[in-house]
């Protein structure tokens, strides 16, 4: 996974469950999808997360950020894109944009930084197979 060709788009709809008294999407619910994006992610370069936590290997979010820039509501679409800014020897830093299809507006944009992890939670390479190497 190299940040040149490590992004990738997911669509996601609204649900009624998602949004608060308001009928905003409440804004526990982005990190989800954030979340979703980057494991969508990794499975694009061949990886799933499934397969980490079994070798022993996981990705802690040691860092997030988020402006909330417009309203999404209830079965809204929205496109999710996710993208690796940052790879170190044991993080991973994200970018993520939220776009309301229909009108394009931005609801959302963030950035995480992972850490990459072992069982007992201290600080691991990140391994080859997810580099892509």
């Amino acid at each position: 996974m190299t940040t040149e060709q490590s992004s990738c788009q997911i669509d996601i709809r609204v649900r009624y469950a998602e949004v608060d008294q308001m009928g905003s999407l409440h804004h526990s619910r982005f990190w989800v999808y954030f979340e979703m994006g980057r494991t969508e992610l990794l499975r694009q370069c061949g990886v799933a997360y499934r397969d980490l936590e079994a070798a022993g290997v996981f990705f802690v979010v040691a860092k997030c950020s988020a402006r909330f820039l417009a309203p999404a509501r209830y079965d809204d679409l929205l496109r999710l894109t996710t993208r690796v800014t940052r790879m170190g020897a044991a993080r991973i830093d994200h970018a993520y944009e939220l776009v309301r299809q229909g009108d394009g507006i931005v609801v959302a944009t963030a950035e995480t930084t992972l850490a990459c992890v072992g069982r007992d939670g201290r600080i691991i390479p990140i391994p080859d197979f997810v580099r892509g190497g």
